[in-house]
């Protein structure tokens, strides 16, 4: 990025994601741009004399936390000293699991709120705003893991605007704590910077720290790690609130930039991908970090029962008891992609974790590749033979080996067998999973002799009967996406859930190694199967990364937990999740509901199972509660919509889990979700914001929101294409300043539109805006962040004809999309990774000095289906060598998104293409 451009950026961007190491998804968006024809605005013609850049001049972020559940409002404030109008940007990247619940921005001294619509809802009222010429933006971004937040707008000559996000999240006890976490990343340095978390607990808080920034990519902070001694903490009397107070001045926040920066530029130089390498200034300028807040609470010894105004929320965290005894199966990938670092990750993690098991657990080790192996604790004791993987569909027989009990020498012989793991051939999940699942039924089992399973191909060694007891776990870790064996992921998922069933149904745990792993099928698995995913980073702490999460499921208190409600006190359907297969140490379960009118008291009654006295065994647990009903309300108890956002997050995942979006049944759980959504006003996957302003006029053009988009460059603008300004490149101002807006969440899928009509439900809020109500507006595994920004820009058009002339891309219409020519390349995201491919402007075509190349196995496999089959030709045909884009015909006619698969690298820097050799450099006529 040229000094020039950075001597003008001024830029906010709190919670920016770096998309190669997100733990999200591709995100899908929808570019917005404004038309160029006869008669419409043109762009303001840029003068000798450059304008003084637009300046944040302050910052503040303000987190109220009622009972775990945090209300965060993020406000900026931003001058243009400029005489003609600037284009500003305000990026946010939201907790993973945030819902956004307001955003008013304030322009020229009047306020706009955005309104929660249904989606459909807000594409009508965009539609109809652009059909009567009336100026509106409107994008869609359906990614459900990603967060992103971005609005620009045009701000007025010598004026300042105001931008107020809000959004609401319920903290996750993990390990014994609560983390509440906020990304810092103003983009440079802020005059004025002010963050504030206020805490308030029913109990005394028995635990507080605040650690030093962090970058977000490390695990979980623990006491060993530094205090942040830049922090004010205030505590009340009774211990039961408090106030954090970080306030960065100028050469604190250049120290923090400045670690950033180096912790950054050091994972990058660990990391085996090319495009986490490049552009680390860019990625980390005026980025401070994460300010997490740790805390925890005494809890009383049945649980914490709050009632508030008809609601009810029920904690239960049980302390003093003996973990359960398990039964954990490890499931390790080995394929090809797990050679290298993640092997010896792998290796590591699983030496510790092994050593960290009780005395007595049973655990087995199975193992897959393009076969699967179960394997023995005698083979220790062998010499180690040389690994051989086969690449043929044939799958080998299986033999089940029984669970060994964790004794010193069962960890000893399994750490040496762990120790000699190597990595090579396919990925068979779902034999893997099949096996795992043997596994488990087969050792509860009495004395049973080499009994083979049909199709299956396995065996069964004689066992002893183990304890009927045990707790049940499957850990099942992988890399990549099913190539072996059956690799449809809706038979694998049915199959899997089918078999994984009855009184000894396991627990799936699973966790995605990096971005090449099947975030969707893991995540959908777990959530049939009792567990959830988590993802593990390719990073230098990977190891630890596995150990932490293993710690969260190494101790399981209580089994078959029920929460169980007088059906006289409480409404029938409005109770949350209330069924749980497992309790673990360090967690804590919350359960939600609407209680009866005119109930004087609700009478909880919690029953599961847990470790009996002799440590072996598990006998009933029963907890029984009372408590009264008062009449009396409490603004700090935020207990109803406590239980709104419980409900949305528990219904999407059933949606998600059993694919059910498609339903229209009114009490499926989409539509229940849809309904909450709407009444409480939470930004879903299913509802979206909409802004309208009366009296602009200038027409707004713009793509299907549900056809995904493939640019979404994190630069300050977009280059105009199609003969097209995109609203993210800056305007002559309207006279309201705001006939050029733009707006893209990429994950909770929400819309915005700008623009609007009296009848659009405008509303002008009071100019000063509420920063601390709950309800002011009516009523987030951390990522590696780079920088945001408050950008101006005033691009001269560009037109279709130019850009295809310059980067010899004639032909190449779907590639023009996806042009950066401030930094002549593609620019895109795949696999949740920011891509950034060179073209070139010569007439000469780049070529490898090598030599053309072999795709890698997969991606040319892909490239095969996507070009071939465009050509013509078989799909699948041949798996193609890597070439400059130009120099491959049958890339003329694939679309961005098949690019997205189906890119490679030419000379460690060109955008390239897998191609099958038969179209390379072919003349067309």
């Amino acid at each position: 990025m040229p000094p020039r451009w950075l001597s003008v950026v001024c830029c906010v961007s709190i919670f920016v994601v770096n998309g190669h190491a997100a733990a999200v998804p591709t995100q899908d968006t929808f570019v917005v741009a404004k038309a160029e024809g006869e008669g419409t605005e043109t762009a303001e013609t840029v003068t000798e004399e450059p304008s003084a850049p637009i300046k944040m001049t302050k910052m503040e972020v303000t987190s109220e936390v009622s009972l775990r559940y945090a209300h965060t409002a993020v406000v900026t404030y931003v001058r243009n000293p400029s005489r003609r109008s600037q284009q500003a940007t305000f990026h946010v990247l939201l907790p993973e699991t945030a819902f956004i619940s307001g955003f008013v921005m304030r322009l020229s001294g009047k306020s706009y709120k955005a309104y929660v619509k249904e989606k459909e809802e807000a594409k009508k009222i965009y539609s109809e705003a652009v059909s009567q010429g009336i100026g509106a933006a409107h994008i869609a971004a359906k990614a459900r893991d990603s967060n992103h937040f971005t609005v620009s707008v045009n701000v007025e000559p010598n004026s300042e605007a105001v931008f107020n996000l809000t959004y609401e999240e319920l903290l996750v006890r993990r390990n014994g704590v609560y983390n509440h976490a906020i990304n810092l990343h103003p983009g440079a340095l802020v005059p004025k910077m002010e963050v504030t978390v206020r805490i308030k607990e029913s109990q005394k808080i028995s635990l507080l720290r605040v650690p030093e920034v962090r970058t977000g990519n490390e695990i979980d902070a623990t006491e060993n790690d530094a205090h942040n001694s830049k922090v004010v903490i205030q505590k009340s009397d009774d211990e039961k609130e408090a106030t954090i107070t970080f306030t960065p001045d100028l050469e604190e926040q250049k120290r923090l930039m400045a670690v950033y920066a180096d912790k950054i530029k050091e994972s990058a130089s660990s990391s085996h991908n090319w495009y986490s390498r490049q552009s680390e200034e860019d990625k980390t300028t005026g980025v401070l970090g994460q300010f997490v807040v740790q805390y925890d609470v005494i809890r009383p010894e049945k649980g914490e029962i709050l009632v508030n105004d008809g609601y009810f929320v029920h904690f239960f965290a049980p302390q003093e008891l003996t973990p359960l005894s398990k039964l954990v199966v490890f499931v390790l990938d080995t394929s090809g992609s797990m050679s290298g670092r993640k092997i010896k990750q792998l290796r590591s993690a699983m030496h510790a974790i092994l050593a960290d098991l009780r005395p007595t657990d049973y655990f087995s080790i199975v193992e897959f590749n393009s076969n699967v192996k179960v394997h023995k604790l005698s083979e220790a004791l062998e010499e180690p033979s040389r690994p051989h993987y086969e690449w043929s569909a044939v799958e080998l027989p299986v033999t089940i080996v029984a669970p060994a009990l964790a004794t010193p020498d069962n960890v000893s012989k399994a750490q040496v067998i762990i120790s000699r793991l190597s990595a090579g051939g396919g990925t068979n999940i779902h034999k893997a999973l099949d096996v795992a699942v043997d596994v488990i039924n087969k050792a509860y089992k009495t004395s049973q002799a080499d009994s083979s399973t049909d199709g299956n191909q396995t065996t069964t060694e004689t066992v002893e009967k183990i304890n009927d007891d045990l707790q049940p776990i499957i850990i099942f870790l992988t890399d990549g996406d099913a190539t072996m064996g059956e690799t449809n992921p809706t038979r694998i998922l049915s199959y899997i859930t089918e078999k994984n069933a009855g009184e000894k149904k396991a627990s799936i745990y699973s966790l995605a190694f990096g971005q090449d792993a099947d975030r969707e099928l893991l995540r959908k698995l777990s959530l049939r199967n009792e567990g959830f995913m988590r993802q593990i980073y390719e990073a230098a702490d990977a190891a630890l990364q596995l150990r932490h999460f293993y710690q969260q499921v190494s101790s399981p208190l209580l089994a078959h937990v029920k929460f169980v409600y007088p059906p006289n006190q409480v409404k029938a359907g409005s109770v949350t999740r209330h069924a749980f297969d497992a309790m673990f140490a360090g967690g804590e379960t919350i359960v939600a509901g609407e209680l009866e009118p005119g109930v004087q008291e609700l009478e909880p009654q919690v029953t599961a199972f847990c470790a009996d006295d002799d440590h072996h065994g598990r006998k009933r647990y029963e907890v029984k509660n009372k408590v009264k009903v008062s009449d009396k309300k409490e603004e700090y108890l935020p207990l109803e919509r406590l239980w709104a956002y419980l409900s949305i997050k528990q219904l999407l995942d059933e949606r998600d889990a059993h694919d059910q979006s498609a339903s229209k049944d009114e009490n499926s759980p989409e539509k229940r979700a849809l309904a909450i959504a709407l009444k409480y006003e939470f930004v879903t996957p299913l509802t979206s914001l909409v802004v309208v302003k009366p009296n602009a006029t200038s027409s707004v053009d713009t793509e299907s929101a549900d056809k995904p988009a493939y640019a979404l460059p994190q630069r300050p603008f977009l280059q105009p294409i199609f003969g097209a300004v995109p609203l993210s490149s800056s305007f002559a101002s309207s006279s309201l300043g705001l006939s050029s807006g733009h707006l893209v969440m990429s994950g909770q899928a929400y819309p915005l539109a700008l623009g609007g009509a009296d009848d659009l439900e405008l509303e002008e809020e009071d100019p000063e805006l509420d920063t601390g109500s709950m309800h002011s507006f009516g009523h987030f595994y951390p990522t590696t962040p780079i920088t945001g920004w408050f950008t101006t820009s005033a691009p001269a058009p560009t037109t279709t004809e130019s850009l295809e002339e310059a980067y010899h891309l004639q032909g190449y219409s779907w590639a023009l999309n996806l042009i950066d020519s401030n930094t002549n390349s593609l620019e895109f995201v795949a696999d949740g990774k920011n891509v950034t491919l060179e073209l070139s402007k010569s007439s000469t075509v780049p070529k490898a000095s090598d030599g053309d190349s072999e795709c890698a196995l997969g991606a040319g496999e892909a490239a095969g289906e996507a070009a071939g089959a465009a050509a013509g030709e078989a799909a699948g045909a041949g798996r193609g060598v890597c070439v400059y884009l130009t120099r491959c015909a049958a890339a003329r006619d694939i679309s961005a998104d098949e690019y997205r698969d189906t890119y490679c690298v030419v000379e460690n820097k060109f955008a390239g293409v897998c191609c099958p050799r038969s179209k390379v450099d072919m003349k067309i006529p």
